[in-house]
């Protein structure tokens, strides 16, 4: 067979593996979350990134300490981690609990008691897909791939074969307990991030980066 044929018909079997795997994990309101109740459609969010929130107005400069609880690995039947291993899921909370806490002592004092001027953040890991091995890097430069591959990155969607992670993050005025912010998210790496392609948790890491700066320019 014609070494350019094979290809194309690898490239076309990807892309439609891609595309189905795309439209089969998408966030949704998490029964056991606490804050589940709140949030409703974020219909100002265009991305997909940010399908559920609940708000209130907040002055945010009106913070300047913030306590981090540990990372919750949602255990509800709504969760979203298919086959992912147990050790994994506490790879990730651990990555995450550290990639949080480095961009929030960035803007906030951290703190271990509740007081004034205070918020406290608690973040529940609720899924995540891990990349395809080999594939996942090779789509980049595939011809199928790099053209599905570059409509993504146009519109800072999901690359082919990438993993992902999902997550909720709830925020209280910590000295009253009162929920002012919640919202449910679905972070990935740029669609052309080579390096977030390899490794089976790399995508997902490279998420929970773009999440945690997402939060601090909500935050600031």
């Amino acid at each position: 067979m014609d070494r350019s044929i094979a290809l194309r018909g690898l490239g076309t079997l990807v892309l439609g593996a891609a595309v189905a795997g795309c439209a089969s994990v998408a966030p949704v309101p998490y029964s056991e979350m606490a804050s589940s109740a709140y949030m409703a459609p974020d219909k100002s969010d265009s991305s997909g990134r940010v399908p559920y929130r609940y708000s209130t107005p907040v002055d945010w400069h009106a913070y300047h300490k913030v306590m981090l609880d540990p990372v919750v690995v949602y255990r509800g039947k709504d969760h979203q981690f298919g086959d992912i291993s147990d050790k994994d899921k506490a790879t990730l909370a651990a990555y995450m609990q550290n990639c949080f806490a480095d961009r929030l002592r960035g803007r906030f004092a951290v703190v271990r008691e509740r007081g004034p001027n205070t918020l406290r953040i608690r973040l529940t890991l609720t899924g995540a897909v891990t990349n395809t091995p080999v594939l996942g890097t090779l789509s980049r430069f595939d011809m199928a791939g790099a053209v599905y591959n570059g409509v993504q990155a146009a519109r800072d969607g999901e690359g082919m074969m990438t993993g992902s992670v999902i997550y909720g993050v709830e925020i209280f005025d910590a000295a009253t307990s009162r929920l002012i912010s919640a919202y449910v998210t679905k972070q990935y790496p740029g669609a052309y991030d080579i390096k977030a392609s390899v490794g089976a948790l790399a995508a997902a890491t490279a998420g929970l980066d773009k999440g945690a700066d997402a939060l601090m320019a909500q935050l600031n």
